[in-house]
C-alpha cells in the first residue's frame, strides 16, 4: 500500500512538472534528449520532465544598454559614447541554438561596431549626425545577427562625453561665431540704411519743395510741448529772397 502510494506521489509531481504554460508572446524550444524536436505556442503544454527540457523565449520588442565606452575620433578626439539596442527574436530556435545567450552576443558585437563608426568620423559629424551612426551601427549588427534569429530594429545613441577643456574651447567658437553673424547682420543693415539714406537725399535734390516739406514733418513730429526749444535754419531760398531785395534798396 505505501509502495502504490509512493509510487502515485511520484506519477501526480511527474504530470504536474510536465505541465508548463506559455504566455502570448512567449514560444518554447523544445529539446528531446538533447535533440531539437519543435516550437511550443502560447497555451497549456505539456513537457515530459527528465527527458525533455523547454526554454522560453520572448518575442517581445526588448533593449540592451550599450555600456558607456571612450572611443577615439578620426580627428583624435577621446569621447565616451553609450547607447542602447532595441531588437526582438525573429527565430526562437536559432536564438537558442545558434548563440549561447543572444542578449550578452548583441551587446558586445553593438559595443564593436560602434567604435569601428565613430573612429571613422570626426567629432563635428559625431555630434551632429547621432542618427546617421545609430543607422550605420544598426546595418552592421542586424547582418551578422540574422543568423542568430535576432532583428535589430533600433540603435539609438544616448551620451556622448567631450573632454572638459575641449568643451570650453567648444564654447569659445561657438560665442565668437555668433558675435561674427551678429557683426555680419548689423553692416548688412548699416549698408542698407544707406541705401534708403542716399535714396531720400536724390530724391529731395530733384524735388525743390522735397526740404521744405520735410522740415515742417520734422516740426510737426515734435508735438505741441513747450519745453521743446527749436532751432531752424532758414532756407537758401529765402536767404537769396532777402540778400535780392537788400540789393535794390
Amino acid at each position: 500500500m505505501a509502495v502504490l502510494l509512493w509510487v502515485g506521489g511520484v506519477a501526480v509531481a511527474l504530470l504536474a512538472s510536465s505541465i508548463k504554460v506559455l504566455k502570448e508572446y512567449e514560444k518554447g524550444v523544445v529539446l528531446t534528449l538533447g535533440k531539437f524536436t519543435g516550437i511550443r505556442l502560447a497555451g497549456l503544454r505539456l513537457v515530459f520532465p527528465v527527458i525533455q527540457q523547454m526554454t522560453r523565449v520572448d518575442l517581445r520588442v526588448r533593449t540592451i544598454d550599450i555600456d558607456k565606452q571612450q572611443v577615439m575620433t578620426l580627428d583624435n578626439v577621446p569621447v565616451n559614447v553609450n547607447g542602447v539596442v532595441f531588437f526582438k527574436v525573429r527565430k526562437p530556435e536559432d536564438a537558442v541554438l545558434k548563440v549561447q545567450d543572444y542578449e550578452y552576443a548583441i551587446a558586445q558585437y553593438a559595443q564593436t561596431a560602434l567604435r569601428d563608426v565613430i573612429g571613422g568620423m570626426n567629432l563635428d559629424t559625431v555630434l551632429s549626425e547621432r542618427q546617421k551612426i545609430g543607422d550605420e551601427i544598426r546595418v552592421i549588427v542586424d547582418k551578422e545577427t540574422d543568423q542568430w534569429g535576432l532583428d535589430v530594429q533600433v540603435i539609438k545613441l544616448q551620451d556622448i562625453e567631450v573632454p572638459n577643456d575641449l568643451k570650453q574651447i567648444m564654447s569659445r567658437q561657438a560665442a565668437a561665431e555668433r558675435e561674427k553673424r551678429a557683426n555680419i547682420i548689423k553692416s548688412e543693415g548699416d549698408r542698407e540704411a544707406a541705401k534708403n539714406l542716399a535714396a531720400a537725399a536724390s530724391t529731395m535734390a530733384k524735388s525743390g519743395g522735397a526740404m521744405q516739406l520735410r522740415t515742417l514733418q520734422t516740426l510737426d513730429g515734435l508735438g505741441p510741448t513747450s519745453s521743446n526749444t527749436v532751432v531752424m535754419a532758414l532756407p537758401v531760398e529765402v536767404l537769396e529772397f532777402f540778400k535780392v531785395k537788400g540789393k535794390k534798396v
